[in-house]
């Protein structure tokens, strides 16, 4: 086999800055579509969860609907047998208790947890 006499000369090779201004706006063009992403599934889960969220607070309406309700039937049974005024006090009593011990034990099961 014969040996070429001139061989071909290397490719030029590349200027460091320009490999690295390459390398940089790879990056950058990676991290928008990186971004892009977390933004779309970001948006898909919003959509997903509008409906539930307008339920549940349909759903929180309601129950504070319920406990007026069944404070005001509180009140008026106790009515007759106290008066309305003190009736009144008596059913703030009651449901501030309840409402204390509810806020009570959750602030423990969170001092627990957490």
């Amino acid at each position: 086999m014969l040996k070429r006499t001139d061989p071909e000369p290397p490719p030029p090779e590349r200027p460091v800055g320009e490999l690295v201004h390459e390398l940089i706006e790879q990056g950058k063009a990676y991290a928008r579509a990186e971004i892009d992403v977390a933004k779309a599934i970001a948006a898909a889960k919003g959509k997903a969860l509008a409906l539930p969220a307008a339920m549940f607070g349909a759903a929180f309406i309601c129950v504070l609907a319920a406990v007026t309700a069944l404070a005001v039937g509180v009140v008026l049974a106790l009515q007759s047998f106290i008066g309305p005024l003190a009736a009144g006090f008596l059913g703030a009593l009651i449901f501030g208790a309840i409402a204390g011990l509810l806020g009570w034990y959750g602030y423990n099961r969170f001092k627990r947890d957490f």
